[in-house]
């Protein structure tokens, strides 16, 4: 599942149900990831996805990644990387992630990940990958010479991060389908020449989510791409009260649900509403006759209480670095337990000598 408007999508990047059983026996497994690109993630990851995950984690067996691999795609400085890289996993933990009901992982911690896509590469045409939207559109906008040979590669790092785990579905936006779909010619590729290795996946709808706009260009999904119009989970509180005030509205002065000729207004609607998990139709009921000011003081009350909470619980894991490098490795080791099973067998079937 990954964005239209950002070249390599922050979160989430995909969401994954293996039809089989858990190791356990008793949960079938979900595998999920997000990308350290920015300094904090904004509601509309919150919103559209994260919240999603903490709900997942009692009925499957959950997994759950900073995919840092999918991060240096694109230039970037290595600090800055590693902070986020951070902040994210502690991001993870403020929302809900439970390590105790869940198995929360750096994607680099797992080398799997890295020796998997290899050997997709190696089946991979090099037609197919130049294919891949988001590089033609970044070829085309830019020129050759600023694309990087690991984003022509993404898509197959990618494939490889789901077939890893065995995964049977994997819910997509229309913008990762293409991703979707070399995913599964991947896999039937290596099973046709190689023996039934890896399930091959479908694509699943999952529960919907809020889908959160731009506060100042409401046709636009919410990106840190246009910081004008995004709201940080870590933002300061005044930062997110003043964002929310200056949102883009219309010239009239009815509160009502109305996508298509009220954006601004329809995207407040729908965020207050996710908050506070009050029905639409109930806010616009409670605003009937008032003007926007009211609304939009309401939103920046509840969403800048939500982050401060969440920002304060963020930098608690974030003051005890070792703590959390503790997480991470045991993270990593559980993952570690069902990612190399895999990569055993596809080594195996593609005739490696195994170590000894």
């Amino acid at each position: 599942m990954m964005p239209i408007t950002e070249l390599i999508p922050l979160v989430p990047v995909w969401l994954c149900h293996n039809g089989a059983m858990s190791s356990s026996g008793a949960r079938p497994r979900v595998l999920s990831g997000i990308q350290p690109t920015a300094d904090s993630f904004h509601i509309g990851n919150y919103l559209g996805a994260l919240q999603n995950w903490t709900q997942l984690q009692d009925e499957y067996d959950a997994f759950y990644c900073v995919v840092d691999l999918h991060a240096i795609t694109r230039d970037h400085d290595p600090q800055l990387l590693r902070q986020r890289t951070l902040v994210s996993y502690a991001q993870l933990l403020a929302c809900g992630i439970d390590p105790d009901r869940s198995t929360l992982f750096v994607q680099s911690h797992v080398p799997e990940h890295a020796q998997l896509s290899w050997v997709m590469e190696c089946i991979t045409g090099l037609g197919e990958a130049q294919r891949m939207t988001q590089f033609k559109d970044k070829m085309s906008r830019d020129g050759a010479g600023s694309v990087s040979v690991g984003l022509l590669t993404y898509p197959i790092l990618q494939a490889a991060d789901i077939l890893l785990y065995q995964a049977a579905g994997v819910p997509v936006g229309e913008d990762q389908r293409q991703h979707l779909e070399l995913t599964r010619d991947l896999a039937q590729r290596f099973n046709k020449r190689f023996g039934e290795t890896f399930t091959v996946p479908k694509a699943l709808i999952i529960k919907e989510t809020a889908k959160v706009f731009d506060l100042q260009d409401p046709s636009a999904k919410m990106s840190k791409s246009l910081p004008g119009g995004c709201v940080g989970l870590l933002d300061d509180p005044k930062a997110i009260t003043k964002r929310f005030k200056s949102a883009v509205t219309d010239s009239e002065a009815e509160v009502r649900f109305d996508p298509e000729n009220k954006p601004g207004v329809s995207n407040l609607l729908t965020i207050l509403s996710a908050f506070t998990n009050e029905p639409v139709a109930q806010i616009e009921a409670r605003y009937q006759g008032q003007m926007y000011g009211p609304l939009k003081a309401e939103v920046a009350e509840v969403v800048a209480g939500f982050a401060e909470q969440f920002a304060r619980t963020t930098q608690d894991y974030l003051a005890d670095p070792a703590e959390l490098e503790s997480m991470m490795a045991a993270g990593a080791h559980a993952a570690r337990e069902v990612a190399a099973r895999t990569l055993g067998q596809a080594y195996e079937r593609i005739g490696f000598v195994p170590a000894s």
